[in-house]
């Protein structure tokens, strides 16, 4: 169907040009029927079939807007977004599956525009929103304003729902034409406002399973709370080495831990990482679970587990001073930092020490004291660990690797789950330790099993668009930076400009603004490379308790060293199942991504609740055609709306990313410093909005 020549052909034609009869005829309808369910070719109307680029379609998933209108992203990445009017919707609600007629191709700066035919997929068949109550029916406002229309609930389908109340509503008719959304109440959560409810609504709105099925828990009963014997056949000892653990202080799932050892004029570094494939097996109902949900998902009051907390927390964990299965990575490396061999091993580890980021830090900043006495077995170790992390971090500088190090936000909750501080989270050498030791695992692990030829999941991050770059070229070049080779960029040259930047004021906005410019990473089964870290292999072996590729990472690593090879058919199944797999994960990724990111906005719009009238110091940190964003030393961020600043009319330069007077030409840009009030807080929005005093 791609070649020149084809024509959209019937069921008929193509049975009979392929020479299929029969069988092969029933086989060929149910391929076809499959093929577009999946988007991959389209029947028309007089029933032929041809796919849809040659047809002037577009397969993707809609992003709807709050107004009425949305994009649809395609699938392919060689096509860009086409724009959908309220008019042009046809029934799709906000992240479904669609396919996209192209109306009006793209224009210079005017993007393409079309109007949404089929819907492929329907990706909310469960919605949360607060119940408006009228006689004897109602409707169900929806949480996420993306889906801007309310669903009509019918008499006797409330569930006996208050007026006010937040509700979980099932579909059970679909928009068409004129006519919206209609469905029944199938779980009431309780009044907007009461204790726990904010983040009950963020778990509803994106689909985070809360409670296992009854077989997984009944499998997880089955799994051993202690390591036996008979686990320890074929593994290398480890118990008697000296082994730590460094996470954040409220981590109750360890899945990697480290040792250092200095041989000669060599580091010889092991990373440990929890053997979780031992106890779950390929196909079992505990796999087909965390396979679903694809990660961990971390909000600010409490954790959803990939795994049940007797595995994740229990037999899985590293905890200090019992017996726990791994998978140990050894890398020895020079005193440059050069990696010159490794090995992998199955191992059993006893963790010395359970060591927390903070405790860590405070041992290496006070060498004496009460802390180092406690951990006086490990102390010369860790010391050690920080001089082979900076000759690791040195080594990645040279090769290009980019440091975007941004603030990320930490919110302090009391015992009601209510907000009592929010600062930046400090990040020191401690987690330095460890991000660079799991670098460098998971790196040498991709390049040796990238090498072996055999399926494999890669943690890819590809190169940007030249055309972001070009804009980003542009915006810096506003701040008196040149940003050379826009078209053929190698990674160095970004990270030599944040060299350029650092401690100035409009540092952490570059930062913010070329992250932006950059391409999601992603897992893939093709090794794509990782931009970002300027690595030709990079996968993701270290956290296989949070993060389902890496589980299925650790099964190809031991098959391997068991067997030498994967026999022919495993790696067909492999080849088969990995790429759906990789585009599964990552979907999963981005809604714990965006769940975690606005349980942190919500607390972070309580937390300035009864800040109102309070004044702060900010740098502006984004520009729209409406006003500018401000964000606080805190990390909080809120908006200064364009028509509350009284003292000249302000039009938004797109190319400058700036506001600039009519009059006075006053221009408010990204990285200026400016003084602002608290106006305003609407924690249904989770939004800040502020006034302007300097």
């Amino acid at each position: 169907m791609s070649e020149k020549a084809y024509k959209p052909l019937t069921l008929g034609e193509l049975a009979r040009s392929l020479g299929l009869r029969g069988a092969g005829r029933k086989e060929l309808r149910r391929l076809l029927e499959r093929m577009e369910r999946e988007g991959l070719v389209v029947k028309t109307r007089a029933k032929r079939y041809g796919i849809p680029s040659r047809m002037n379609l577009v397969v993707g998933h809609l992003e709807a807007n709050a107004r009425g209108f949305g994009f649809v992203i395609p699938d392919d990445d060689d096509f860009d977004d086409v724009f959908i009017g309220p008019d042009g919707m046809g029934g799709a609600m906000h992240r479904d599956r669609v396919i996209a007629r192209i109306n009006r191709k793209a224009f210079r700066d005017a993007r393409a525009e079309g109007e949404i035919i089929r819907v492929l997929e329907r990706a909310h068949r469960r919605v949360v929103g607060s119940f408006d109550k009228y006689r004897n029916y109602g409707f169900v406002v929806p949480a996420d304003r993306r889906l801007f229309q309310d669903i009509f609930v019918p008499p006797g389908e409330d569930a006996g729902a208050a007026d006010g109340e937040v509700v979980v509503v099932e579909i059970t008719s679909w928009p068409a034409g004129r006519r919206g959304a209609q469905g029944r109440v199938v779980e009431r959560i309780g009044k907007g406002g009461d204790p726990g409810v904010d983040i009950e609504i963020i778990i509803r709105k994106h689909g985070l399973p809360l409670e296992f099925p009854e077989e997984v828990m009944a499998w997880c009963q089955r799994v051993p709370g202690e390591v036996g014997p008979e686990d320890l056949e074929g593994r290398l000892d480890l118990r008697d080495t000296p082994t730590i653990t460094i996470d954040p202080e409220e981590a109750k799932d360890l899945d990697d831990a480290v040792s250092l050892e200095r041989l000669g004029d060599r580091w010889r570094l092991g990373v440990h990482i929890a053997d979780v494939s031992h106890y779950v097996p390929e196909g079992s109902a505990l796999d087909k679970e965390a396979r679903e949900r694809g990660t961990s998902v971390y909000l600010v009051d409490r954790v959803i587990p990939m795994l049940p907390p007797r595995l994740s927390n229990g037999i899985c964990s590293l905890n200090p001073g019992v017996d726990r299965l791994a998978l140990s990575v050894f890398m020895e490396f020079d005193d440059r930092g050069r990696r010159l061999n490794y090995s992998f091993r199955e191992s059993v580890i006893r963790s010395d020490h359970r060591m927390t980021y903070a405790q860590v830090a405070k041992l290496l900043e006070e060498p004496e004291g009460e802390l180092a006495r406690r951990y006086s077995d490990v102390v010369p170790m860790i010391r050690a660990m920080r001089q082979l992390m900076l000759l690791l971090r040195e080594r990645r500088w040279q090769r290009g690797s980019i440091d975007f190090d941004l603030p990320e936000a930490k919110v302090i909750l009391d015992e009601r789950g209510r907000p009592v501080d929010v600062f930046p989270y400090p990040r020191t050498d401690a987690n330095q330790i460890i991000e660079e030791f799991m670098i460098a695992c998971n790196e040498t692990v991709a390049e040796h099993f990238h090498h072996l030829g055999v399926p494999f999941l890669y943690r890819v991050h590809e190169r940007p668009d030249e055309e972001k770059m070009e804009e980003l070229a542009a915006f810096v070049a506003h701040f008196g930076y040149t940003l050379k080779g826009a078209r053929k960029l190698h990674p160095k040259i970004l990270q030599e400009l944040l060299g350029k930047v650092e401690g100035r004021p409009e540092e952490n906005i570059i930062r913010t603004v070329m992250l932006r410019s950059m391409k999601q990473a992603r897992y893939c089964a093709e090794n794509l490379g990782h931009f970002g870290l300027a690595s030709e292999h990079y996968a993701h072996f270290t956290s296989p308790i949070r993060r389902y590729p890496d589980l299925v990472i650790h099964r190809v690593v031991k098959e391997v060293l068991r067997e030498g090879a994967l026999p022919q058919r495993r790696l067909e199944t492999l080849e088969a199942r990995l790429p759906e797999w990789a585009v599964h994960c990552s979907k999963r990724e981005r809604v714990a991504v965006e769940a975690e990111r606005e349980s942190l906005d919500l607390k972070k719009a309580e937390f300035m609740a009864d800040k109102l009238g309070e004044v702060y110091d900010g740098i502006i940190s984004g520009v729209t055609s409406f006003g500018f964003f401000v964000a606080l030393p805190n990390t909080v961020e809120g908006i200064v709306h364009v028509s509350n600043i009284v003292d000249d009319y302000y039009h938004y330069d797109e190319k400058l990313h700036a506001l600039v007077g009519e009059r006075t030409r006053r221009r408010f840009s990204i990285g200026d410093h400016v003084r602002v009030q608290v106006w305003k807080v609407d924690l249904a929005s989770r939004s800040v909005e502020f006034g302007l005093l300097d």
